[in-house]
């Protein structure tokens, strides 16, 4: 079944957290899955970035025709993107080892793609490429306060609020479920009160 690459999905705020977040419940074995399990929706949401991130990739189209061949790299880049600044998140800092495990996918994305970096071209972007800079765009120091881990689903995110104050990854699905189930538990709290 082909999933609907919405605005939702790309709650990440940049392309690197966004193919992070396409692991759904993250650790939960029970529950969890992957949107890439099958390969022919890395070129889809490929599609459907080229869209939503367009500041990001400058208007270039992402270029992900041959998904079968750079699934394994888009893969082992997600995954040392998430391990990187999941945990960057919750120790305030980047682990020089996962930095490094970084680096070699974002070497191994950028020198298979054949790009050229910061050129203007009116061309598309591979995939790979463009999620490596992506991902080599929040080494930055300041970007280190940014980087969240939404208090509902667990997916990462770039909070770019003013105080930096935000929860949830997207307010319209996780701050309305996390707000719906506070009220529930006051509202079922007070009956069990009122009935105790």
């Amino acid at each position: 079944m082909a999933i609907e690459w919405n605005a939702h999905r790309f709650s990440g705020g940049v392309l690197a957290l966004d193919v992070a977040n396409t692991v759904v419940l993250r650790g939960d074995a029970e529950r969890g899955f992957d949107r890439f399990s099958d390969v022919s929706e890395i070129g889809r949401f490929a599609d459907a970035a080229s869209i939503v991130r367009a500041e990001e990739l400058r208007g270039r189209m992402l270029d992900a025709s041959d998904a079968q061949r750079i699934a394994p790299l888009v893969i082992a880049l997600r995954e040392a993107t998430d391990r990187l600044f999941r945990d960057a998140v919750g120790q305030g800092g980047f682990a020089a080892d996962r930095t490094a495990s970084v680096l070699r996918c974002c070497s191994e994305a950028l020198s298979n793609s054949g790009e050229r970096i910061g050129a203007p071209s009116p061309g598309a972007i591979a995939f790979e490429a463009a999620l490596a800079i992506s991902a080599l765009s929040l080494l930055r120091e300041e970007m280190l306060p940014k980087l969240k881990i939404c208090a509902n689903c667990r997916w990462l995110f770039v909070d770019r609020s003013r105080n930096g104050s935000r929860l949830w990854c997207d307010m319209t699905v996780c701050g309305n479920r996390s707000k719906a189930r506070r009220h529930y538990r006051r509202h079922r709290a007070r009956e069990d009160a009122d009935h105790g």
